[in-house]
């Protein structure tokens, strides 16, 4: 007759066996939902901060990203660019929302190329802003991106047999320091809305110095044109 404590321990072992495959399961699918739900949790959040059209920071998550860099500049002078597609709403009249949708994100993509590594973003419709660090904010400087980021934006754009043109009315204005941010886009805001009323394909830069304290447009500060 077999052993009955013998028997016994083979019961209990395989148990513990089965046991541990069971324990070892739920563990790989706990991971595996565990990362499933970070996944989503990511994914949630850049949908929460990204444009979903064009894959670029929101206003919400530009202001955010700015404020951090002008944090971190060490009083190292940025940039603030907006710009503004000049007559866009006839690109949707005549050649339809898809037709749109493709000028925004190629405007998207040709100012991220030309920003490089600082940051841009779309804050809704067809008007864009960006942070660019330069090495000075004097006015040769200015006029110079300003000029290059207008070339950029204005070459043709493909879509199906239609080659598109379109151009962007584009404000410029020197920001220093997280509390002068609000204030320079104001000013590069107005700046740009300046240059779309003397017409399209046009740059204002607004070299005034930053006032913290003023947040509206300057009449009289000086500035420069192109065509």
């Amino acid at each position: 007759m077999p052993d009955p404590f013998t028997i016994v321990s083979g019961i209990c072992a395989a148990g513990a066996v089965a046991a541990g495959i069971q324990l070892r399961q739920r563990a790989v699918r706990a991971e595996a939902r565990i990362e499933t739900l970070q996944a989503e949790l990511t994914a949630e959040r850049h949908a929460a901060s990204h444009d979903p059209l064009t894959g670029l920071p929101n206003r919400r998550a530009f202001y955010r990203l700015a404020a951090s860099l002008l944090t971190d500049a060490a009083g190292r002078p940025l940039v603030a660019v907006v710009l503004d597609l000049d007559d866009f709403k006839q690109v949707n009249d005549r050649y339809g929302h898809a037709a749109g949708d493709q000028v925004l994100v190629s405007v998207a993509e040709r100012f991220a190329a030309f920003a490089g590594d600082n940051l841009v973003a779309r804050l809704g419709g067809d008007e864009f802003a960006g942070l660019l660090a330069s090495p000075t904010v004097d006015r040769r400087w200015m006029e110079h991106a300003a000029h290059r980021l207008s070339d950029a934006l204005a070459a043709p754009i493909q879509h199906g047999t239609v080659s598109l043109r379109v151009t962007a009315s584009v404000g410029l204005a020197p920001v220093r320091g997280p509390a002068q941010l609000a204030d320079a886009l104001c000013r590069a805001d107005a700046a740009m809305y300046r240059a779309k009323s003397l017409g399209a394909a046009r740059q204002l830069l607004d070299t005034h110095p930053v006032d913290t304290h003023h947040f509206g447009p300057h009449q009289d500060d000086p500035l420069t044109v192109h065509r």
